[in-house]
């Protein structure tokens, strides 16, 4: 048991290293986002995209070796990309209120 104890402490820390990274890298990836809404908003360009949502969300499917299926990794994603939009109308709206 005890065994069985120190494995699952050793995972949890290892999941608690990896929920890091992923936060730093999330909003790396919402930096790159709100970057590109504004560069957008200079061009006159619509904030949303769907052809390139799409190409987006099929480059992740692509990637995905699993374990989470296709069908997950695009909801995780789609969740991703209407956050980073949200942020690109915030970043619009106090550039332009």
């Amino acid at each position: 048991m005890a065994e069985v104890l120190t494995n699952i402490e050793e995972l949890r820390g290892r999941i608690d290293v990896i929920d890091e990274q992923l936060v730093r890298l999330l909003n790396v990836r919402v930096a790159c986002a709100v970057e590109v809404g504004r560069l957008k908003h200079e061009a006159g360009l619509p904030i949303y995209q769907p052809v390139r949502e799409a190409e987006g969300l099929a480059n992740v499917r692509e990637a995905n070796a699993g374990p989470l299926d296709n069908e997950a990794m695009t909801r995780l994603f789609e969740r991703i990309i209407d956050e980073a939009r949200r942020l690109e109308r915030l970043a619009a709206a106090k550039r332009h209120p």
